[in-house]
C-alpha cells in the first residue's frame, strides 16, 4: 500500500469529510456548483484510510448531512425511501474498489490504467445499486421495467462519472504533488517503496 504517515491520514480524513458535507445532496453545491462528492469520497476514503471504522463513520456523516438538510435546510426529501439503505452496499463498492486498488498501487502512470478499472467498476456497482434500488424499490414510480430502468441508467450514469472523475481527477494532481516533494525521492524510487 502507499505510504501514508499518521498526520496525513488525519488530515485526508478530516479533507474528505468536509468535501463531502460541503456538497452532498447540494446542500451548498447550488452556491458552488459544484456536483455531490460523496462517490468519490468513499473511494478515496477506500484507498487512502486504512482503518475499517473510516466506511462507517463516513457512512454516518452522510446520513447526518442528508438529515440536517432536509429537516433544517429545506432540501427535499424526494429520495428518501425504503430504497435509501442501498447506500450502504453502494458505498461499500467504492470503498472496496478503492482499497482493491491501494493494494496494486505504486507512484507509476503504469496503474493509471488499474486505476480507471477500479474507479468504473465501483461506480457502476454503486449506479446499479443507487439508481436500481431507487427505481424499483423506492415506490417514486407506479410502473417499472427493465426497458426504462436501462434508459434511465444511460442517461444518468455519465453524469454521475463526470462527478466523481472530477474529484478523482483533482486527487491525482494532489497526489502527485505531494509526492514528488517529497525530498530525495522520485517518482521511480516511491513505487519501488510504496510495498
Amino acid at each position: 500500500m502507499h505510504d501514508t504517515t499518521s498526520k496525513n491520514v488525519w488530515s485526508i480524513a478530516l479533507g474528505l469529510a468536509v468535501l463531502m458535507a460541503a456538497t452532498r445532496s447540494h446542500h451548498f453545491a447550488s452556491i458552488t456548483h459544484l456536483p455531490d462528492a460523496s462517490w468519490a469520497v468513499f473511494f478515496l476514503a477506500g484507498f487512502y484510510l486504512r482503518s475499517v471504522w473510516a466506511f462507517p463513520a463516513l457512512l454516518g456523516l452522510a446520513v447526518v448531512s442528508d438529515y440536517v438538510a432536509i429537516t433544517w435546510l429545506g432540501v427535499s426529501d424526494f429520495c428518501v425511501s425504503p430504497a435509501y439503505g442501498f447506500l450502504l452496499p453502494a458505498y461499500a463498492a467504492l470503498w472496496l474498489a478503492g482499497r482493491w486498488y491501494a493494494r496494486r498501487y505504486h507512484f507509476r502512470f503504469s496503474t493509471l490504467p488499474l486505476l480507471a478499472l477500479a474507479l468504473v467498476t465501483g461506480a457502476a456497482i454503486c449506479e446499479l445499486l443507487t439508481s436500481g434500488g431507487f427505481y424499483f424499490f423506492s415506490g417514486r414510480f407506479e410502473e417499472t421495467s427493465f426497458a426504462e430502468f436501462g434508459a434511465r441508467l444511460a442517461r444518468y450514469f455519465p453524469h454521475a462519472l463526470e462527478g466523481i472523475a472530477l474529484y478523482i481527477t483533482a486527487a491525482i494532481l494532489v497526489h502527485l504533488a505531494f509526492g514528488l516533494a517529497r525530498p530525495g525521492r522520485s517518482a521511480e524510487d516511491d513505487g519501488r517503496q510504496a510495498h
